[in-house]
This record gives C-alpha cells, sequence and structure tokens, in this order.
C-alpha cells in the first residue's frame, strides 16, 4: 500500500491553505493553484482503470467562518469542517451534512473526526474497531473507544 499527501501549511501564516493573513488576496490564487491538477489527478486516475484501487482524501483540519476576524484574516471555526472523498468504492456526487448560514455549526448530518476515519479505514478494507493501539494502559483508536458502537 502506498501512501502519499500533499501538505499546505509549511510556509507560515500566508500562501498556503493555512492562511492567517490576506485571505481574500490570497485564497483565489491558492484555491486556482490546486483547482486543475486536483481534477487532472482524478481525470487521470479515471482513464487508466486505477481510481477503483486508489482513495483520495481532500480535508481540512477545521474550517474557517466566512466572518473576518479583523483586517482580512478569518477566524478558525471548529463547528464546520468541508472535505471529499473519492475513488475505492466512493459513490460519486453524493454530499453528506452542510451547515447554517454562517457556516458557524454543522445544521444537517453532523458527523465528527473518528466517522470520517471509520469512513476511511472501511473504504481501506480496515476494521476501524480492530486496528487498537494500547498505549500507557488504555485502548486507543482512530475512531475512539469510548463512543458507542453504531449498529
Amino acid at each position: 500500500m502506498r501512501f502519499v499527501q500533499v501538505w499546505s501549511g509549511a510556509g507560515g501564516p500566508s500562501n498556503n491553505w493555512d492562511n492567517h493573513t490576506d485571505i481574500i488576496k490570497e485564497l483565489p490564487v491558492i484555491a486556482r493553484s490546486v483547482d486543475q491538477p486536483a481534477a487532472a489527478l482524478l481525470r487521470d486516475l479515471h482513464e487508466k482503470g486505477l481510481l477503483a484501487d486508489t482513495l483520495l482524501v481532500w480535508s481540512t483540519e477545521f474550517g474557517r467562518q466566512a466572518v473576518h476576524a479583523g483586517g482580512d484574516r478569518t477566524r478558525p471555526q471548529r463547528g464546520t469542517s468541508v472535505g471529499w472523498l473519492a475513488g475505492a468504492g466512493v459513490k460519486p456526487g453524493v454530499a453528506y451534512g452542510s451547515s447554517d448560514d454562517w457556516s458557524w455549526r454543522a445544521a444537517d448530518g453532523k458527523a465528527y473526526c473518528y466517522d470520517l476515519h471509520a469512513t476511511i479505514l472501511h473504504l481501506m478494507g480496515i476494521d476501524h474497531e480492530k486496528l487498537t493501539v494500547r498505549h500507557d494502559g488504555t485502548d486507543r483508536r482512530l475512531t475512539d473507544v469510548s463512543r458507542p458502537r453504531h449498529p
């Protein structure tokens, strides 16, 4: 199994996705820099028959509220987040959940990082309940041992 991570944020608070400076000026440039390459990657994988066996995950650590936090900066918003999955059996065109009108809180289809982790592991053929690591006398897993199991 191969794993490739493309990350934007190592350069500090500007000129990357983890932008904390002039988001109005910088975000359109950043979005344009990945829009066509991301589409080309999906198209190439599909045309070569590799998308069925390749999982693409596009995610953020948390959302950003659309309201400015002074100047051109946005405020971190842990009530919402955006991401997408493609390939590896993901049904194309399906959307799950929505935010309120201000992107402040989840309004419909609330999910947690544990749910995303369980979905990714499932798509990789891994039973999330069996991927448990004992650390300091406590069983830990990406899908949070303390939460009740879904039926």
